[in-house]
């Protein structure tokens, strides 16, 4: 199982990827690997802001459908072109091509209260 010690991580299974005032957020290996492969990423909130844990998206593999929460705070300013022209871009390179969304910060001190990588893979057993 592939998790980036340059990461930050939800309990949801997302990470997140601090670059100045922005965050890059994705989906992990472990969870895009229990979903299957998938076929569909829909970000409706583009120019919303919204709060750590809430719903930014939906993930639809083949057999399920799961929801995508944002693990900080901020205003959504992108979704990654390249996922939605192939959502399979999750499966194949999860923390660098397919990345979902990228996040203005309005609470950057949240990033401190996400799982380190050690973290991440105790709670994944």
């Amino acid at each position: 199982m592939n998790i980036p010690s340059n990461l930050k991580y939800s309990n949801d299974h997302e990470w997140c990827r601090v670059e100045g005032e922005f965050a890059y957020v994705g989906i992990t290996d472990f969870a895009q690997s229990q979903l299957g492969d998938i076929v569909f990423v829909d970000v409706p909130t583009v120019g919303e802001e919204l709060a750590a844990g809430e719903i930014f998206g939906s993930i639809e593999a083949v057999k399920t459908v799961s929801d995508a929460f944002i693990p900080v705070s901020g205003e959504v300013v992108e979704f990654n072109d390249a996922v939605d022209a192939d959502p399979a871009l999750v499966n194949k390179d999860p923390y660098g091509e397919g990345w979902m969304i990228k996040v203005r910060l309005t609470a950057p001190e949240e990033v401190d209260g996400l799982l380190t990588d050690e973290q991440y893979k105790e709670l994944i057993g």
